[in-house]
């Protein structure tokens, strides 16, 4: 068997790179959309709620007395979760359609090397 060629070893080292950025947007479009998720889920149960409300500002939970206010918070808070997801979209497009290319471009060159 023939040895890989620098530039096979420059692809292999770049398809691997690109696989494990792939594999941290994967993962951070996936925390963020749990994120949106739990924003949905409190403004819900905040709508549903008739009581006081209370909100965690730092270690200390605090009585609010401007429950749209409140309200307004979380869905601006859903609203950036929403924007970065779409960017993650966008990136993890991206990275994928590179990820293919250089698997492609590597089993041409193997199957080459291997004849």
């Amino acid at each position: 068997m023939n040895s890989i060629s620098p530039q096979l070893q420059n692809q292999i080292t770049q398809f691997q790179q690109v696989q494990q950025q792939l594999q941290t947007v994967s993962t951070q479009k996936l925390q963020m959309e749990a994120q949106i998720k739990e924003f949905d889920r409190t403004i819900e149960e905040l709508e549903k709620s008739t009581g006081d409300v209370y909100k965690n500002v730092g270690s200390l939970m605090i009585k609010v007395s401007d429950k749209d206010a409140v309200k307004a918070e979380l869905e601006e808070g859903k609203e950036t979760y929403e924007v970065r997801v779409k960017s993650l979209e966008r990136q993890e497009a991206s990275l994928r359609e590179r990820f293919e290319t250089l698997q492609e471009t590597i089993n041409k060159a193997m199957g080459q090397q291997s004849n």
